[in-house]
């Protein structure tokens, strides 16, 4: 069923319009695809130590957040390091990409097309009106991002043609990888000219903007070490998506990084002792949280603080009913509330939350 026509004006955070949360102003930026390059890395760390909190805050849409942004400058720096591209579209720069693309499985690579579809995006005038949580995506036929929500994806059906996708499901139409940008962003351009007030495909409920369901695949979030064609890549899962600025200086001594949507960081050419040189984010964790007390006003608690980790628990844990930050794979669903949280939704006092998970 469509979603009820939106009331109120989006207010998705970016850099120019930052999302006033408890700890300060919060700024998203944007990672097509998630690629960042290892120069805009540190960039970025010397911005969050510079301008907010110190530390960076990665998404469930491949992006990363600055928090408690205080300080003036912010832009400036990254505009330098080529990651504000545009002004007028940085916050419909959403656009995810399979991150082992090109480095192992996936039946075609699909590298490269984050960023021709971000040009592409940025020159289009018309474009820069899309609302702040239309998402793109390009799977490689593996099936994880193409699970992750998208408004419109292709998805590769081989090494060189693909479906496409609407809102998650199958539209049946053919699409070869070569035309792949071009045509979602002409989904783009239609999406536009019929929203009305709707934010997301899914909230048309015009069935011309619907596709079959497609089974969600089982995704296996990149994590430890990957045997790849002549070498190593590594799956690097920092405790709640969060990296110091340290920590992301040192992820860049290994290149370019890939950002996923599961809060973690794919290092596509690395050696076999990365995580002795690193120290850090080397073993997968099930549990992920939303910001939660102090950083958010309308948190019942200290969620990050509250949550549980253990081999093979896969639960997120929410200060409240949004559930910000939820992931799109199957969960325990743990919202806090007075005294206690409901676990599924059952409720349990906060001292048994660790027996009944």
């Amino acid at each position: 069923m469509p979603t009820p026509a939106r009331v109120r004006a989006d207010a998705c955070p970016g850099v120019f319009a930052p999302h006033d949360a408890a700890d300060g102003p919060l700024a998203r930026v944007r990672l097509p695809g998630g690629t960042i390059s290892a120069v805009q890395l540190r960039a970025l760390a010397d911005a969050a130590e510079a301008c907010g909190d110190g530390d960076l805050h990665l998404t469930s849409r491949g992006n990363v957040q600055l928090r408690g942004v205080t300080r003036p400058g912010l832009a400036a720096r990254l505009t330098d390091a080529g990651l504000l591209p545009s002004p007028s579209h940085e916050r419909v720069r959403n656009v995810l990409a399979s991150p082992l693309s090109g480095v192992r499985g996936g039946l075609a690579d699909v590298r490269g097309l984050a960023a021709a579809l971000d040009r592409v995006l940025c020159s289009t005038p018309e474009l820069a009106d899309l609302p702040g949580r239309f998402l793109f995506a390009f799977d490689d036929g593996r099936g994880d991002v193409a699970g992750e929500g998208a408004d419109v994806c292709w998805r590769a059906t081989g090494s060189s043609g693909g479906t496409l996708l609407l809102a998650g499901g199958d539209t049946g139409r053919r699409v070869a990888r070569a035309d792949a940008v071009a045509t979602l962003a002409e989904v783009a351009l239609d999406f536009l000219r019929v929203r009305g007030s709707a934010w997301r495909v899914a909230e048309l409920d015009d069935p011309a903007w619907r596709g079959t369901p497609v089974p969600r695949a089982g995704v296996e979030v990149p994590a430890g070490l990957l045997e790849r064609d002549g070498g190593f890549a590594a799956g690097v899962v920092p405790r709640f998506g969060h990296l110091s600025a340290a920590q992301a200086r040192a992820l860049a001594e290994y290149g370019t990084a890939l950002v996923t949507p599961w809060k973690s960081v794919v290092l596509p050419d690395v050696p076999a002792d990365v995580f002795e040189r690193l120290g850090f984010g080397g073993v997968p964790l099930g549990t992920t949280a939303c910001i939660g007390r102090p950083g958010c006003a309308k948190s019942r608690a200290d969620v990050r603080a509250d949550a549980v980790f253990r081999p093979g628990l896969r639960a997120h844990f929410s200060g409240c009913e949004r559930r910000c930050g939820k992931p799109s794979q199957s969960h325990v669903d743990v919202v806090a509330e007075a005294g206690g949280y409901r676990i599924d939704g059952r409720w349990v006092p906060l001292d048994e939350r660790e027996g009944n998970l």
